[in-house]
C-alpha cells in the first residue's frame, strides 16, 4: 500500500523504521507537528519524525491544524491507500479521515478499552497494572473507540518507569503496526468493535498531577514517581522550592535509621550515611535521583548532604 505516516515524538520513530524497511508497502509522506522551540538556546527544532523522514527523503508535512485546507488538498492529491498513525498529537478532522480509502489506522499504547486517551502507559503504571501492551484500530471521530485490528500485551516490570515501558512497546507496537497494514493489504484482517465494559481514560498528566502526596501509602508514591518518569517528571517542595524526584524504593526497613526514626511522618526526611528515607502514609520510601531547582541530577546521598538536612525536615506545602 502506498502510506502516509502521521507521528511527532522519539516514540513514533520505531514504527516509521519498520514501515520504511517493509518490501510490502511504501511510505510516500509524513505528517507531523510543526517545529517546536527546545533547549537552552530556544531554537525551533524538527520533530524526532520529522527528522529521521528527512534523513530517508521522504516527503514532510507540517501543518498549523489538520484541517487546513492547504494540507487537505495535499493529501487528496497523494492519494494514500492508508495512513499509520503513532502518537502525531492533534485531532484528524472527518476531512482528512476520509481521504485514504482504508482510513487511518493508530498504534495506542494499551489494550482498548483500558486507558484510552492521551498517557494510556503513565496511567497503566500508576493504577499498579501488572499487565499492558499496544493497539492497533481504525480510527473514528470518538476518542480511541474505533474497531481494534490486533494486539500484543506487555509486563509491567516492577520497577517499570513510563519512559521503560514506553522504550518497550515502541518497538513491539512497531511489528504490530506492520502486520495490522499487510493484513489490511490482504483484505484478510477486520477490526473487531471495542467491548463496552472495562473503558478507563488516560487524560494528560499536568505538572500540578505530578506533585507527590506524601500521606498516600508508599506503594502509591512509588507508583506515581515511576508513572512520571521521564515526563512530566515527579516532584515536591522543600522550603518553597520544588525538587525532582527520580523513582524511589518503598524500605519498610529503612536502614541505618535508628528504630526510633523509622516511624517518619509523611514527607519527613530522615538521612543517614548512604541513603535518604522519606515517610509516607505507610512506611518509609528510599530516595533515587534528587534534582533541586538549577541544578543536575544527583544521588539522594550526595544531594542530602550538600542541603544539610536537619533533623525533623519535611517535604511537602
Amino acid at each position: 500500500m502506498k502510506l502516509v505516516f502521521a507521528g511527532t515524538p522519539e516514540v513514533a520513530v520505531p514504527a516509521l523504521d519498520a514501515l520504511i524497511a517493509s518490501d510490502r508497502h511504501e511510505v510516500v509522506a509524513v505528517v507531523t507537528r510543526p517545529d517546536a522551540v527546545a533547549g537552552r538556546g530556544r531554537k525551533l527544532v524538527a520533530s524526532p519524525v520529522a527528522q529521521r523522514a528527512e534523513e530517508a527523503g521522504i516527503e514532510v508535512l507540517k501543518p498549523a491544524r489538520p484541517r487546513d485546507e492547504d494540507f487537505l488538498a495535499r493529501l487528496r492529491e497523494i492519494g494514500p491507500d492508508c495512513c499509520p498513525v503513532v502518537a502525531y498529537g492533534a485531532l484528524l478532522p472527518k476531512a482528512a479521515l476520509d481521504v485514504p480509502a482504508r482510513g487511518w489506522v493508530n498504534l495506542h499504547f494499551s489494550l482498548l478499552p483500558a486507558w484510552r486517551g492521551a498517557t494510556p502507559v503513565q496511567h497503566a503504571v500508576m493504577a499498579g497494572d501488572e499487565v499492558t501492551g499496544a493497539s492497533t484500530f481504525l480510527i473514528e471521530q470518538g476518542l480511541d473507540s474505533g474497531p481494534v485490528y490486533g494486539v500484543v500485551t506487555e509486563e509491567i516490570r516492577p520497577k517499570d518507569t513510563s519512559g521503560d515501558l514506553l522504550g518497550r512497546l515502541a518497538h513491539s507496537g512497531a511489528r504490530l503496526l506492520v502486520a495490522t497494514m499487510d493484513g489490511i493489504e490482504q483484505g484478510d484482517l477486520v477490526g473487531r468493535p471495542q467491548p463496552a465494559d472495562g473503558v478507563t481514560v488516560a487524560p494528560k498528566i499536568t505538572v500540578e498531577d505530578a506533585a507527590v502526596d506524601w500521606s498516600a501509602p508508599a506503594l502509591r508514591v512509588d507508583r506515581l514517581i515511576r508513572g512520571c518518569t521521564p515526563a512530566p517528571g515527579a516532584w515536591t517542595l522543600l522550603g518553597g522550592e520544588r525538587v525532582k524526584l527520580g523513582p524511589v524504593v518503598p524500605a519498610p526497613d529503612a536502614e541505618g535509621l535508628a528504630p526510633d526514626a523509622q516511624g517518619l511522618a509523611p514527607g519527613e526526611i530522615g538521612v543517614t550515611k548512604k541513603a535518604v528515607y522519606v515517610g509516607t502514609g505507610s512506611h518509609p520510601v528510599r530516595l533515587g535521583d534528587v534534582q533541586a531547582v538549577g541544578k543536575r541530577a544527583m544521588a539522594a546521598a550526595d544531594w542530602a548532604r550538600g542541603t544539610r538536612i536537619e533533623p525533623g525536615t519535611r517535604f511537602g506545602g
